[in-house]
């Protein structure tokens, strides 16, 4: 027997083990585990930059596996924190309109309920209506069918109306910056019906829910955990096969693949909008760890900064991403928390906090220059990947096929 898809790709289990080590180790050292070894907020901090990964591996998959550089799929990200966002606020403010109203002589209506609820939510942007795009969030199921369809939609439209005029290149990169920019310019406004700047708040208290935060972190690590394992396998089985061969073909030559008869903008749609869904869902989870969403976070500079973790990774290596995020998450928080302690020149004080994103900058440059294959590159290096010995053989059936030696060179 062949054996499971998993089982036929041993970096794919390695990659599921040492997540669930990380997360059994992490979870035996939390605070609610009664250790408190690691800090419920450093938890959350985990818990988030699993959803990073999970984000960096949709990125990696659209530029490094199909050649599409996106600068706004953090806009998708961002839309799938505010699906998920309207419900938990609607619902949690529900509950406090309906113990405020609980004494009341007569029992308030349904109307009168909600109206509180809208007051509640919207008086901080001078309204107690509704917008019409708060229909749903009234429910939990709806709501999660949003986090789908609406970047989901979003990306679906934007792609076929870029893919099918076959804008390419930096041009494609600069209308999704556009799309991105737009996007943000549009939450910021109050009429956006998401309440403008102000964001929704306070997403980290789940509704009807008494356990306590170091409980609620662990639940949410789970769910990143289980999230980003199975968003690992699921891309790692779409760049596999025939359909992993066309997609890397059309990163490298797409009229070629065009001439071949497959078509080209199908296959981009696809990967656009199927990549759109995952950076959503990944939103999803890590906005109620992070506790409030603003339209700030679906600025273009987001999107660039994914591109940066996928090229420090090493884009066209799952793994690859996954490193880059991680690695990129966790030393952000370490140098931009104040743990990293200032450095006196006399003239001049050296303030991490400032300098971050310039070493963030020169990070890449370097990278890009020197190690273009990412961090994900070393793992070449280890496992000394090389040519195979044909003894001469022909590469191919053809007579004309490449040989051993020219192939080496």
């Amino acid at each position: 027997m062949k054996g499971s898809f998993i089982a036929r790709n041993p970096s794919i289990l390695v990659f599921l083990l040492c997540l669930a080590a990380f997360t059994l180790v992490i979870t035996l050292m939390s605070h609610a585990m009664g250790t408190g070894l690691v800090s419920t907020s450093f938890v959350k901090t985990l818990g988030k930059t699993l959803c990073l990964c999970l984000v960096a591996i949709a990125m990696d998959l659209v530029w490094g596996y199909c050649g599409i550089l996106s600068l706004g799929h953090f806009a998708f990200f961002g839309l799938g924190g505010y699906m998920i966002g309207m419900w938990l606020m609607y619902a949690r403010t529900e509950l406090i309109v309906a113990e405020s109203l609980s004494n009341a002589a007569i029992p308030p209506t349904d109307q009168e309920v909600v109206d509180a609820i809208g007051t509640q939510i919207f008086g901080v942007v001078g309204s107690s209506d509704f917008p019409a795009i708060w229909a749903f969030a009234h429910s939990l199921p709806l709501q999660l069918a949003l986090v789908v369809l609406v970047p989901g939609l979003l990306a679906l439209v934007f792609g076929w109306l870029a893919f099918r005029s076959r804008v390419t290149g930096v041009y494609l990169s600069i209308l999704t910056q556009a799309m991105t920019l737009a996007l943000s310019l549009y939450l910021f406004q109050n009429e956006s019906g998401l309440r403008g700047n102000n964001g929704l708040s306070g997403l980290q208290n789940l509704p009807g829910v008494s356990a306590s935060q170091d409980w609620v972190s662990l639940w949410f690590l789970w769910g990143s955990a289980l999230a980003l394992g199975l968003g690992y396998v699921v891309c790692a089985m779409v760049v596999s096969g025939k359909f992993g061969s066309v997609i890397r073909g059309i990163r490298d030559d797409e009229a070629r693949v065009r001439f071949l008869g497959y078509s080209v903008e199908g296959y981009k749609l696809f990967i656009f909008t199927f990549t759109a869904i995952i950076a959503a869902i990944a939103g999803a989870l890590y906005y109620p760890q992070a506790g409030i969403i603003n339209p700030g976070e679906v600025a273009p500079i987001a999107s660039i900064y994914l591109a940066v973790w996928v090229a420090i990774g090493g884009r066209g290596r799952l793994y690859g991403a996954v490193i880059g995020a991680a690695l990129v998450s966790l030393v952000s928080t370490w140098f931009t928390g104040g743990m990293v302690p200032s450095v006196p020149l006399g003239f001049y004080t050296i303030d991490w906090v400032d300098w971050w994103l310039v070493l963030l900058g020169l990070s890449f440059v370097l990278v890009t220059l020197f190690a273009p294959k990412g961090i994900g590159g070393l793992f070449d290096l280890v496992t000394a990947r090389v040519v195979p010995d044909r003894h001469g053989a022909d590469y191919g059936p053809d007579k004309g096929s490449l040989r051993e030696e020219e192939g080496r060179k």
